[in-house]
């Protein structure tokens, strides 16, 4: 994929395992000083989710109470990087500090966050944001990270971390065109994604026309004999369909925990909240089934015709907790849209006993039949579109970090693409 680009003619070992070689006038040393201090903002996701700080960022308002607020001087060209979580990779992600309203910008309280401060006369700040991208310079981050449940680094262990160090110029060089292709596919990869939204408000459209019998699916032309329902969300349905609450149609069960650890070699899919996530020898569903967020991603629906594992952040419904069309109950829960039904609590979640107070519209089930064989052939080209484009996100975002990679290790010369 970077085919196009020359390497540089002559190569050193960096002395480096993650790097490799580097070109021969390159250095490869600590070209940065991490503050004493700990940047202190809400949580680490605010970089995980930004690699540009700019003013009105909300994190970047007073957003907590007086004594949870303290002045903490950010500058233009700083560099923020995650030190803590809960998973090692993402330990390391950077987000680039472009501008600041004031000397010393409020910013609420944390630990998450490490302050990076390039020295001027070695270190471009936009080369050390793009540096922190490359998987040769966060390998040594990851491998750096401790802990059990959480994972963190130390000062000690950011100072340890070694870059490679082109001249001034070329650092500069390196930085204007990785700005301007990066900003490129990035611009790919939203167009690609509004598609995907689009495709997905239009299914959803199909499936709610289906599901609450705004036309008959056997015909294609609306039922003559409608009746109005004062429960929310179904309005006017068939005169013979009846609507219930959908803890009279199916129990939500919980699924069972199942460590990475604790997983064994086999062919049983392993369903997290967000969907498969492994495989293990066993499964705790019957078939078909359909798994629901509980934990993270709550309220997202997945269905699969084969018995898995529903891991202990999911609920699950198979045929031993239905009464109905298994498949039809799946594109119902989807257009019930349950990931608004939550608790209220520090970790927000799917609060079951609210997801059954829903009132559900329920046809015969011969038009559950129905209902399921239109909406799986009027749905089938959005899946197939919409697959394709979720892969080219994916090659995208592989692209864009290949890219980096090569280029701020030297492997390719993009000095003169500038």
């Amino acid at each position: 994929m970077t085919a196009n680009f020359k390497p540089y003619p002559n190569m050193k070992d960096s002395g480096v395992e993650w790097l490799g070689k580097v070109p021969a006038h390159w250095d490869v040393d600590k070209h940065s000083r991490p503050n004493e201090d700990q940047v202190r903002l809400c949580n680490y996701v605010d970089v995980y989710k930004n690699d540009r700080i700019r003013p009105g960022m909300p994190f970047m308002r007073a957003t907590a109470t007086a004594d949870e607020i303290e002045r903490f001087g950010l500058r233009s060209g700083d560099v923020l990087i995650t030190k803590d979580s809960e998973v090692w990779s993402d330990i390391g992600v950077p987000a680039l500090v472009e501008e600041t309203e004031e000397t010393n910008p409020r910013v609420v309280s944390g630990y998450h966050l490490a302050l990076l401060r390039p020295y001027p006369e070695r270190t471009n700040s936009g080369y050390l944001f793009r540096s922190l991208q490359s998987t040769a310079i966060a390998s040594q981050l990851h491998v750096q990270a401790n802990g059990v449940t959480r994972f963190g680094l130390t000062h000690r262990a950011i100072k340890a971390v070694r870059m490679p160090l082109p001249p001034l110029p070329e650092q500069a060089a390196i930085v204007r065109f990785l700005d301007h292709t990066v900003q490129h596919i990035q611009r790919y990869i939203r167009a690609r994604q509004k598609l995907i939204a689009l495709l997905a408000e239009r299914k959803q459209a199909i499936i709610h026309q289906a599901v609450t019998g705004q036309i008959d699916v056997r015909t294609g032309r609306p039922y003559s004999h409608m009746k109005k329902f004062s429960c929310r969300p179904v309005g006017k349905l068939p005169v013979h369909w009846r609507v219930l609450r959908l803890k009279r149609i199916c129990r939500l069960a919980y699924g069972d925990s199942l460590s990475e650890e604790n997983r064994r070699n086999g062919s049983v899919p392993v369903f997290g909240s967000n969907g498969r996530v492994g495989t293990h020898c066993a499964a705790n569903t019957g078939a078909p089934c359909i798994i629901v967020g509980r934990k993270g991603s709550f309220g997202k629906v997945n269905y699969s015709r084969t018995p898995v594992f529903a891991i202990d952040t999911t609920f699950f419904v198979d045929p031993r907790y239905l009464s109905g069309n298994i498949r039809w109950l799946y594109f119902v829960l989807g257009w019930l849209r349950l990931d608004d039904v939550t608790r209220d609590s520090a970790v927000p979640g799917l609060d079951r006993e609210e997801s059954y107070r829903r009132f559900v519209p329920v046809p015969s089930v011969s038009e559950q039949a129905a209902i399921v064989r239109y909406l799986d052939s009027a749905t089938e080209e959005i899946d197939a579109a919409t697959r394709r484009l979720r892969r080219q996100v994916t090659l995208l975002h592989e692209y864009r970090k290949l890219l980096i990679d090569e280029v701020v290790t030297g492997k390719v010369d993009v000095s003169e693409q500038c």
